[in-house]
């Protein structure tokens, strides 16, 4: 039995951020050209523009942020200059679309962008834009790029070409003709305590000053998510875990991860860090964490991410 400081269960859970996004994603028109063709020039239809990873914003003083939708009228004029589009779904009987402008040097001085706002990385925006609008952003982001690295068949070399929305990629070599679609690399991320007053955190050194997380791995060919768990944790940090427990997850666009989160429990004892992945890792209390005075010196993971939530849930405070 897991003791005081074990997590709720998923059903008692709010979705994550990015998760649980307002669009219906009509798979079902994805092959219909035409019904395509149709609401790509609807003037109702909305697009997400995306500039080499990062989304168009614009300052709002109640809310913090806001995200910019083109009509319609706007998108076409970028896609004559070479902007792809991707249908996400429906929303409200909106069709809203992904609008890649990965080929302009610079957005600033695009005519149909004028005036609108800013772009920024969605990792900066992301916790001051309302929740539904974060989930359309981060699914627009995680699609834009994946075109952009399968131009060309990983089979033949060959160039590709998008079909059924956007929602793959044929190559366009008559003695290949393979089809490719969209990536998501799975990864697990875990709150490690003792059963008690502990957890475990670590830092990596490219995390920003001050800031400790949970630990987290990619998930390997022929091997569960639970198997991932408990390597990760020893590889890591040489502890053993038990009752290993799924809790929610995330979709996380930085660049393509789906973040599997889960509790573990792991007797009190010394870490053997492992320093190529972690530069530091320790066990601290929950007063500790609730005290966390949020500063280069110490901070928990951003406000946006399973690792804070995962963390949040464990001390029963909101993220």
């Amino acid at each position: 039995m897991i003791g005081s400081g074990s997590l709720p269960p998923p059903a008692a859970l709010t979705p994550n951020v990015y998760a649980a996004g307002p669009l219906d994603r009509a798979e079902q028109h994805r092959r219909d050209e035409a019904w395509l063709a149709g609401v790509l020039a609807d003037p109702t239809s909305r697009f997400v523009p995306v500039w080499r990873d990062r989304h168009l914003f614009r300052e709002d003083r109640q809310d913090g942020a806001a995200a910019v939708f083109l009509p319609a009228d706007r998108a076409a004029a970028l896609m004559a200059g070479g902007a792809d589009v991707c249908f996400l779904g429906l929303g409200g009987g909106v069709a809203y679309f992904s609008l890649d402008l990965g080929h302009l040097e610079t957005p600033d001085h695009a005519p149909a962008l004028a005036g609108l706002g800013s772009f920024a990385d969605l990792r900066r925006i992301g916790p001051l834009l309302p929740r539904n609008d974060g989930a359309i952003l981060a699914h627009a982001r995680a699609l834009v790029y994946w075109h952009g690295r399968h131009r060309f068949c990983g089979l033949c070399g060959s160039a590709t070409r998008s079909e059924q929305g956007g929602h793959q990629r044929r190559c366009q070599n008559p003695d290949c003709g393979a089809v490719h679609f969209p990536r998501t690399d799975p990864a697990v991320i875990m709150l490690v305590h003792d059963g008690g007053d502990r957890c475990v955190l670590g830092r990596q050194a490219r995390f920003p000053a001050g800031m400790h997380s949970t630990l987290a791995g990619f998930v390997e060919p022929a091997e569960s998510l639970e198997d991932t768990v408990a390597r990760e944790v020893f590889e890591e940090v040489g502890l053993r875990v038990r009752d290993i427990a799924y809790q929610s997850s995330q979709p996380w666009p930085f660049p393509s991860s789906l973040m599997l989160g889960f509790q573990a429990v792991a007797d009190f004892g010394p870490l053997q860090i492992d320093p190529q992945e972690l530069e530091s890792a320790r066990w601290f209390t929950r007063s500790e964490l609730l005290q966390s005075p949020e500063d280069d010196c110490f901070r928990l993971p951003r406000a946006d991410s399973i690792a804070r939530r995962l963390i949040a849930d464990w001390l029963g405070t909101s993220v």
